[in-house]
């Protein structure tokens, strides 16, 4: 039988609470940080986006934020590793205020 949200609330709440405290925290030594512009920050803002959305699927959706939406494999690789965000995202235009 599924969980109550109860249940789900008991069992990861407190997980759920320190990870928001360290994405906070992580976000404000961005802040205080000096440096050149990264294309990671604007992907991790943009997922972040998908939880204040409330639909469902926001792992999902999250993943698919900061994944490469290309098919075609690239013919070289730019660095040893993966970034864990797409260079070629570019945050969408936020819509113009009434």
């Amino acid at each position: 039988m599924p969980l109550t949200k109860n249940q789900v609330l008991d069992l990861y709440f407190g997980d759920a609470r320190c990870k928001l405290i360290e994405l906070a925290a992580f976000l404000d030594r961005i802040d205080r940080a000096e440096g050149e512009p990264d294309h990671r920050l604007p992907a991790l803002r943009h997922a972040l986006d998908a939880l204040q959305a409330g639909e469902p699927g926001r792992a999902r959706e999250i993943l698919l934020r900061l994944s490469d939406p290309t098919i075609e494999p690239i013919a070289k690789a730019g660095t040893k590793g993966a970034t864990g965000a797409w260079p070629g995202f570019v945050p969408p235009t936020p819509p113009p205020r009434e």
